[in-house]
Protein backbone atom coordinates (compact mmCIF):
# COMPACT_ATOMS: atom_id res chain seq x y z
CA UNK A 1 0.00 0.00 0.00
CA UNK A 2 0.94 3.47 -0.97
CA UNK A 3 1.34 5.89 1.17
CA UNK A 4 2.78 9.80 1.68
CA UNK A 5 3.04 11.19 5.34
CA UNK A 6 3.02 15.06 5.59
CA UNK A 7 4.52 16.39 8.87
CA UNK A 8 6.11 19.09 10.23
CA UNK A 9 3.09 22.04 9.83
CA UNK A 10 1.86 23.94 12.78
CA UNK A 11 1.57 27.75 13.63
CA UNK A 12 4.75 30.51 13.77
CA UNK A 13 4.91 33.96 13.60
CA UNK A 14 6.06 35.65 10.55
CA UNK A 15 9.26 35.79 9.93
CA UNK A 16 9.69 32.25 11.39
CA UNK A 17 10.41 28.94 9.45
CA UNK A 18 9.23 25.41 10.02
CA UNK A 19 10.19 21.81 8.17
CA UNK A 20 7.99 19.77 6.60
CA UNK A 21 8.36 16.50 5.66
CA UNK A 22 7.24 13.83 3.52
CA UNK A 23 8.06 10.18 4.14
CA UNK A 24 7.00 7.61 1.25
CA UNK A 25 5.93 4.19 2.00
CA UNK A 26 5.20 1.05 -0.67
CA UNK A 27 6.73 2.86 -3.48
CA UNK A 28 10.29 3.14 -4.97
CA UNK A 29 10.40 6.84 -4.11
CA UNK A 30 13.89 7.30 -5.45
CA UNK A 31 12.46 7.31 -9.33
CA UNK A 32 9.47 9.78 -8.06
CA UNK A 33 9.49 13.44 -8.86
CA UNK A 34 7.96 14.95 -5.94
CA UNK A 35 6.21 17.78 -5.62
CA UNK A 36 5.10 20.41 -2.92
CA UNK A 37 1.39 21.96 -2.77
CA UNK A 38 -0.67 23.90 -1.19
CA UNK A 39 -3.92 25.62 -0.52
CA UNK A 40 -5.94 28.11 1.52
CA UNK A 41 -9.02 28.56 1.85
CA UNK A 42 -10.93 29.65 -1.28
CA UNK A 43 -7.90 29.72 -3.08
CA UNK A 44 -6.93 27.39 -5.74
CA UNK A 45 -4.25 25.01 -5.25
CA UNK A 46 -0.86 26.41 -5.91
CA UNK A 47 2.36 24.62 -7.16
CA UNK A 48 5.36 25.50 -4.64
CA UNK A 49 8.51 23.39 -5.67
CA UNK A 50 9.35 20.41 -7.33
CA UNK A 51 12.40 18.13 -7.03
CA UNK A 52 13.72 15.42 -9.99
CA UNK A 53 15.11 12.06 -9.29
CA UNK A 54 18.26 13.68 -10.06
CA UNK A 55 17.97 16.36 -7.69
CA UNK A 56 17.09 19.39 -9.90
CA UNK A 57 14.20 21.82 -8.25
CA UNK A 58 11.72 24.34 -9.20
CA UNK A 59 9.95 26.98 -6.85
CA UNK A 60 6.69 29.33 -7.44
CA UNK A 61 8.13 33.21 -7.79
CA UNK A 62 6.06 33.84 -4.35
CA UNK A 63 8.76 31.47 -2.56
CA UNK A 64 11.81 32.05 -3.94
CA UNK A 65 14.65 32.59 -1.94
CA UNK A 66 12.46 31.90 0.97
CA UNK A 67 11.92 28.07 0.31
CA UNK A 68 14.04 24.65 -0.36
CA UNK A 69 13.14 21.38 -1.74
CA UNK A 70 15.46 18.51 -0.64
CA UNK A 71 15.21 15.04 -0.91
CA UNK A 72 16.89 12.00 1.22
CA UNK A 73 15.93 8.81 -1.02
CA UNK A 74 17.92 6.64 1.64
CA UNK A 75 14.80 8.18 4.02
CA UNK A 76 12.26 8.09 1.47
CA UNK A 77 11.73 11.49 2.22
CA UNK A 78 11.31 14.85 0.74
CA UNK A 79 11.48 17.90 2.80
CA UNK A 80 10.24 21.62 2.63
CA UNK A 81 12.16 23.78 4.74
CA UNK A 82 10.34 27.20 4.88
CA UNK A 83 11.96 30.37 6.27
CA UNK A 84 10.65 34.02 6.46
CA UNK A 85 7.39 32.87 6.40
CA UNK A 86 4.32 35.22 5.82
CA UNK A 87 1.00 35.62 6.33
CA UNK A 88 0.11 34.62 2.91
CA UNK A 89 2.16 31.03 3.05
CA UNK A 90 -1.03 29.81 5.47
CA UNK A 91 -2.39 26.92 3.73
CA UNK A 92 -2.37 22.77 3.79
CA UNK A 93 0.52 22.04 2.38
CA UNK A 94 0.62 18.42 0.81
CA UNK A 95 3.30 16.42 -0.94
CA UNK A 96 2.82 14.33 -4.72
CA UNK A 97 5.23 11.64 -5.90
CA UNK A 98 4.56 11.23 -9.77
CA UNK A 99 6.01 8.61 -11.85
CA UNK A 100 4.39 7.91 -15.48
CA UNK A 101 1.34 7.31 -14.75
CA UNK A 102 1.35 6.84 -11.01
CA UNK A 103 0.49 9.97 -9.12
CA UNK A 104 0.31 9.63 -5.35
CA UNK A 105 -0.89 12.17 -2.43
CA UNK A 106 -0.38 13.09 1.13
CA UNK A 107 -3.30 14.30 3.67
CA UNK A 108 -1.54 17.02 3.70
CA UNK A 109 -0.55 19.63 6.86
CA UNK A 110 -1.56 22.23 7.98
CA UNK A 111 0.79 25.43 7.95
CA UNK A 112 -0.50 28.92 10.10
CA UNK A 113 1.67 31.86 10.05
CA UNK A 114 0.07 34.75 12.43
CA UNK A 115 1.09 36.51 15.05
Amino acid sequence: QVQLVESGGGLVQPGGSLRLSCAASGITFNIYVVAWYRQAPGKQRELVATITTGGSTNYADSVKGRFTISRDNAKNTVYLQMNSLKVEDTAVYYCNARFGAADYRGQGTQVTVSS
